[in-house]
C-alpha cells in the first residue's frame, strides 16, 4: 500500500510540504483543491525532485461550491471549479480526484430530495466526463451527518455512483467518517469493494491514526480483503485544539492561511499548529500505518 496525505489541514508554501513528506518517506501527495494557489509546473518538478507522487486532490467545498444548490449560477460554477481541479491533477500526474458534491458544512436542504439527487448526478456526470481525458477516476465522498445531509454513507454513495453511469465514478471512504454513519464500517469497505477509489486515514476523534480507538491492524486487513491493494492510504487528521482551561500553550504557528483556508479549518474544529507540533503528527501518521500493515 502506498501512504500519501492531504495538505489542506496547514497552509504552507508547497515545498516545505513536498520535502517533509519525502523526509518521512511518504510516497506522495493528495494536493488541495485550490488550483489557482499553485504552478503546476514548478509543484510537478518539486515533486520529481523529491521522489514524490501527485495522487490527485480533493474538493475543497467551502461556501459557494455546491453542486445541490438551488441557483444555477451556483451549479454551473462548481462544476467548473472542479474541472479546474481536474485540469491540475492531470498536470501534476495524477489519477484520482475525491468529490464531496456539496458545501460542506451545510446541514439543511435546498431542495427536495429527487432534484437535490438529479442536480448531483447532472454535475457529477459532467465532472467525471472531464475527468476521462485524463484518465482520472472521481471518488464520492459521503461524510458524518454533521457535515452534509447529503451523502452520509457508503451505499448513498454507490446509488449516485451508479445513476452517474460513467465508467471512472467510484467511492471514497473516510475512517473517521464510516467510524460515525456506518452500522459497520468493516462490512462498508467490504461492500464497496472495487469501487473504492481512495481511503482516507484519521482516527475516531479525527486525530493521527494511533490517537483514538480505532483497530488499525483490522482496518488495513478489511481493505487488502476488500480489494485495496494498489491505492493510497490518505493521511487527513484534523486534530482539535483545546481551548479550555486544560490546555497546553501553544507554540507560534509559523505560518499564514487566508480568511477561507481559516474558516475551513476551524470550521472543522482545529486550527493553525506550529510546524513542529504538525510535523510530529504527520511522522506518527506514517509510523503507525506502516506498523500496522500498510
Amino acid at each position: 500500500m502506498y501512504v500519501c496525505m492531504h495538505n489542506w489541514m496547514r497552509p504552507e508554501p508547497i515545498e516545505t510540504t513536498i520535502k517533509r513528506l519525502s523526509r518521512l518517506g511518504y510516497d506522495g501527495i493528495q494536493i488541495m483543491g485550490e488550483p489557482r494557489k499553485y504552478n503546476w509546473t514548478e509543484v510537478r518538478k518539486q515533486l520529481d525532485d523529491n521522489n514524490l507522487k501527485c495522487f490527485g486532490s480533493v474538493s475543497i467545498m467551502i461556501a459557494g461550491r455546491d453542486m445541490i444548490h438551488q441557483d444555477v449560477y451556483y451549479r454551473e460554477m462548481s462544476i467548473r471549479y472542479v474541472n479546474e481541479c481536474l485540469d491540475m491533477v492531470g498536470a501534476l500526474g495524477g489519477n484520482m480526484f475525491t468529490l464531496v458534491p456539496n458545501e460542506v458544512g451545510r446541514v439543511t436542504p435546498r431542495s427536495t430530495p429527487e432534484q437535490e439527487w438529479e442536480w448531483a448526478v447532472d454535475g457529477v456526470r459532467q465532472c467525471a466526463v472531464h475527468a476521462a481525458q485524463y484518465g482520472i477516476k472521481i471518488g464520492l465522498e459521503p461524510l458524518n451527518r454533521f457535515e452534509t445531509n447529503f451523502l452520509n454513507r457508503h451505499d448513498q454513495a454507490l446509488k449516485l455512483m451508479e445513476d452517474v453511469g460513467e465508467s471512472n465514478v467510484g467511492v471514497a471512504l473516510d475512517a473517521f467518517h464510516i467510524n460515525i454513519e456506518e452500522a459497520d464500517m468493516y462490512q462498508a469497505i467490504l461492500n464497496t469493494g472495487k469501487h473504492l477509489v481512495d481511503f482516507h486515514v484519521a482516527d475516531n476523534n479525527r486525530r493521527p491514526p494511533g490517537e483514538g480507538a480505532l483497530d488499525w491492524t483490522k482496518l488495513i486487513q478489511t481493505l487488502k480483503d476488500a480489494g485495496y491493494t494498489d491505492g493510497p492510504l490518505t493521511a487527513e487528521f484534523v486534530v482539535p485544539f483545546d481551548r479550555s482551561p486544560l490546555a497546553e500553550k501553544m507554540e507560534d504557528s509559523g505560518t499564514e492561511a487566508s480568511e477561507a483556508e481559516l474558516k475551513f479549518i476551524r470550521d472543522h474544529g482545529s486550527d493553525l499548529m506550529s510546524e513542529n507540533a504538525y510535523t510530529a503528527h504527520v511522522e506518527n501518521t506514517i509510523r503507525h500505518l506502516r506498523a500496522c500493515g500498510a
